[in-house]
């Protein structure tokens, strides 16, 4: 028999098997990981019968393998639509209002309800009709994705961690910049750096974003918020779109990151993104009996709280995404493209 790590489902533990003298036999145990993260085979024991069954011998031997449990990236589903709309926006429907992060793509002529400031007089005075400008969203921009892997994280929504919903959502997101030739690099953090990607090229970066989430886990410690901030700041020294993952609970934000909150928004682009719990909602609609009210008005409670917090960081210049597991990852890649499509990226 061979043992691994909870979390891993073997097909079959126990194997028997006739090994003729002089010969050899192969034996093959298919494995099925129920959670991501390194799984370890713990030891392997064989016992060895004699030629009448009558007596055996046993070895135990330990057996130094690791297999590395990559995370589900269940959102990829949505890639191909939202590439569709990067293409929209990159060249093919140029953008008509120049914002702070956009390229002069190409000129035409004037038709009314076009913003008179991108006239482009010099064009103008060279032909007989009135041309202005077209612009395009710029490339090359850089973007940083910030987990939160404190004490928040570990709150299970469904069968899952927020954490794990948090981390596919920031998959899409970095599958769909890599595609619009934007940078993108990884930060993971509680109290300390869990994880650092940076510097990937294209076509390296989501493998390495995978390899590096896949050993994650929530920290049942409070999120430093000042180390976060800092740690983010050294990360990203130049002007970059800032994506947190974390939570839209009140009494972390209004104690650790809206203290700190400027000393992002000065510099960077802010986004923050947060799951909303789907039970919540069902609660707020229940009817019916006493107990079900008192849960609606709780459920309405928690909203509302929720509300206000984003507001909050709305008045501040953040962007805030607030939607369930299953809606958190496509949501997250329309404010991206929100972004790109207004100039502010």
């Amino acid at each position: 028999p061979s043992t691994w790590q909870p979390g891993t489902e073997t097909t079959a533990s126990r194997h028997r098997l006739t090994v003729p003298p002089g010969e050899r036999r192969r034996v093959t145990t298919r494995l099925r990981p129920t959670r991501r993260g390194d799984r370890q085979a713990d030891r392997v024991t064989i016992r060895s019968y004699g030629p009448l069954g009558l007596f055996s011998r046993q070895g135990t031997h330990k057996a130094p393998w690791t297999v590395r449990v990559l995370p589900p990236f269940t959102s990829r589903k949505h890639l191909p639509s939202k590439l569709a709309r990067l293409r929209e926006l990159d060249g093919r429907t140029s953008v008509l209002i120049r914002g702070q992060g956009t390229e002069f793509d190409s000129l035409r002529e004037y038709v009314p309800g076009d913003d008179t400031r991108s006239i482009d007089w010099r064009a103008t005075a060279r032909q007989s009709a009135v041309a202005v400008r077209t612009w395009r969203p710029e490339r090359d921009r850089h973007i940083l994705l910030v987990l939160d892997t404190g004490r928040t994280s570990a709150g299970r929504v469904g069968d899952a961690p927020r954490l794990d919903a948090s981390m596919d959502a920031a998959l899409l997101l970095a599958a769909l910049a890599s595609r619009a030739g934007d940078r993108v690099d990884l930060l993971a953090y509680d109290r300390k750096v869990r994880a650092l990607v940076q510097g990937r090229t294209a076509g390296d970066v989501l493998p390495s974003l995978v390899n590096a989430m896949a050993t994650l886990e929530p920290e049942l410690v409070e999120t430093n918020a000042r180390g976060l901030t800092a740690t983010a700041l050294r990360t990203s020294p130049r002007r970059s779109l800032i994506v947190l993952l974390t939570t839209l609970d009140a009494a972390p934000i209004e104690e650790g990151l809206l203290p700190v909150l400027s000393q992002l928004t000065q510099r960077h682009t802010v986004l923050l993104a947060s799951v909303a719990d789907p039970h919540i909602t069902e609660m707020a609609k229940a009817r019916g009996n006493v107990d079900a009210v008192y849960e609606a008005a709780a459920a309405a409670q928690a909203q509302s709280e929720r509300h206000r917090t984003a507001e909050q960081l709305r008045r501040h210049g953040v962007t805030v995404v607030d939607a369930t597991p299953d809606d958190l990852a496509p949501a997250l890649a329309d404010a991206y493209l929100a972004l790109k499509a207004a100039g502010r990226l």
